[in-house]
């Protein structure tokens, strides 16, 4: 069964992922990049038997790869972009594949940022981005699979479609409350997940200082910087590989975003900001 750890892009789900890689799959705590590989992304070219040659073609085959791949006796924690929302009235899991879900909400005018920075956008078009209810996240091959299609939709229905379910328990983070709390949270994460998973394990303390302490965000950023990191994409404008760990809690919307902008942002996000108390 999974268990998703979910958010909409640049959210702070690789954040996430990080320290639950060091908690369950080391021996001390101590994290390196290898052990992401134990967390890994669905949908993914990987995880598909055939070549998909639609988008539509690929949500309909969501669910069946899930069951294929992901035994139901064992637990599997998998990262997603996903929506929860059906595209094309494909629904992306269900209760038979699904144990819980963990998600991690970003005050969406410091997400703009880092879509600005990670994918080379200007900013009016990360807004636009945010608001469409088509948006999706697509890296073709060079046969051009389409079985990696992560279906968005925008920014205020994704965290919905989450936080909203009465399909499986889920438990819903701020990425901002990270920054004070972060050990307190990440203890709620675990048991979280060992309660649905029903391990009767005590917590570690130690093991999840360590956890909590070797993947803070500057010591991740400072590994990227020595050992680089695969999934950082490159740039089109430049050719280079773009910073995957770039501002993490010191990109403040306050500060860094254009007027103009953030007049924009305020008023298009006014409810969800009301609701999710940002």
């Amino acid at each position: 069964m999974i268990i998703w750890l979910s958010s909409y892009p640049k959210s702070g789900n690789t954040y996430i992922r990080s320290f639950l890689s060091a908690y369950y799959f080391s021996k001390d705590g101590n994290f390196n990049f290898n052990l992401l590989l134990n967390i890994n992304q669905f949908p993914g070219i990987h995880f598909s038997k055939n070549k998909m040659d639609s988008k539509l073609e690929a949500s309909k085959n969501w669910i069946l790869n899930q069951n294929i791949y992901f035994d139901k006796n064992k637990l599997k924690i998998l990262k997603t972009h996903n929506s929860l929302t059906p595209y094309e009235q494909n629904k992306f899991t269900s209760k038979d594949q699904t144990l819980g879900a963990i998600y991690i909400c970003r005050d969406p005018r410091n997400v703009i940022t880092s879509l600005k920075n990670h994918y080379s956008m200007d900013y009016d078009k990360a807004l636009n981005f945010m608001l469409n209810d088509s948006s999706s996240l697509t890296q073709n091959s060079i046969d051009k699979d389409f079985s990696n299609f992560t279906f968005l939709g925008s920014w205020s229905n994704h965290y919905k479609s989450w936080k909203n379910n009465k399909i499986f328990p889920t438990m819903f983070i701020r990425y901002e409350d990270l920054q004070d709390n972060k050990f307190e949270i990440f203890k709620e994460i675990i048991l979280f997940i060992n309660n649905l998973s029903k391990n009767n394990d005590s917590i570690d303390e130690k093991k999840l200082l360590n956890s909590v302490n070797s993947t803070n965000f500057i010591n991740l950023k400072n590994k990227e910087q020595r050992e680089g990191f695969e999934e950082s994409i490159i740039s089109k404008e430049t050719g280079k590989k773009i910073r995957f760990f770039n501002m993490g809690f010191n990109n403040r919307w306050q500060k860094i975003l254009p007027e103009e902008i953030k007049i924009k942002t305020n008023k298009v996000f006014k409810e969800d900001l009301k609701v999710l108390n940002y």
